[in-house]
């Protein structure tokens, strides 16, 4: 089964940084944008094998407009 979540990455010391919006808890990094996304998907899978996240239900989302004066 396939998913898509989305990654939400930054530089930082020159690594790039990241985390599953979706799953609270899923950080990981690496050198290249190319490794991070390997390494987060590893950290997703190993989190998944043990039985999903602990405490942390995957939030639902909504769309808000905001009027800014």
């Amino acid at each position: 089964m396939k998913r898509a979540l989305l990654l939400e990455y930054w530089k930082d010391d020159g690594w790039y940084v990241g985390k599953l919006k979706e799953v609270p808890g899923i950080f990981s990094q690496g050198e290249t944008l190319e490794e991070l996304e390997e390494n987060i998907e590893d950290a997703y899978k190993l989190m998944m094998e043990a039985g999903g996240p602990i405490d942390h239900p995957i939030p639902r989302t909504k769309e808000l407009l905001v009027e800014v004066a």
